[in-house]
């Protein structure tokens, strides 16, 4: 255990300390830090954030083991700085718009699912009241059975039952369509 002496200890650090313990401990530090963030330049930053704060709080050094303390601040550095760097990644406008794509899909994928959404719109027209409007608000407008029961005033039970008939006859007139 490293241990200052109570000649060296003060209440304030001088930059000559300030400069024994970056000379002594430099490399610790920014390895934890780098360690902990994976990010080099971060890494850096929070390096000298480290020695700054020590600097600062020096008063509060008790004088027993010099590193642990070191390591402790810079640890805490890099955990604050990835709590709020979840918050501060804002997306540039290239991957915004590169990832709103990915979400959507391939324009043969938008294709085929607009028509598969019109072909299920055609079948659940054909159904007869209520089932018909049942099924638009379940597999069209993807409400819940909650949902539509509320809206159409309606016991939960009755609407699920009504969901369970409108898929069998969509069932049905599935199977009977002609492929395109």
């Amino acid at each position: 255990m490293e241990k200052i002496s109570t000649i060296e200890k003060t209440a304030v650090c001088t930059e000559k300390r300030l400069a024994e313990m970056i000379d002594s401990y430099d490399k610790l530090v920014f390895s934890i830090c780098y360690k902990l963030t994976g990010d080099y330049f971060a890494a850096e930053d929070l390096a000298q954030e480290t020695f700054l704060s020590a600097y600062q709080r020096y008063e509060t050094f008790d004088g027993e083991n010099e590193k642990a303390w070191l390591c402790r601040i810079a640890t805490n550095k890099s955990i604050d700085y990835l709590r709020s760097a979840s918050r501060r990644n804002v997306p540039t406008e290239d991957s915004f718009f590169e990832t709103e794509v990915e979400k959507r899909g391939s324009p043969e994928e938008i294709c085929m699912e607009e028509e598969i959404k019109n072909r299920l719109k055609a079948c659940c027209d054909d159904l007869k009241p209520p089932y018909n409007e049942v099924a638009k608000a379940y597999y069209l407008y993807e409400e819940s059975p909650k949902e539509i029961a509320l809206r159409l005033g309606q016991n939960v039970k009755t609407i699920q039952t009504q969901i369970y008939r409108a898929r069998e006859m969509l069932k049905k007139s599935y199977g009977k369509e002609e492929p395109v």
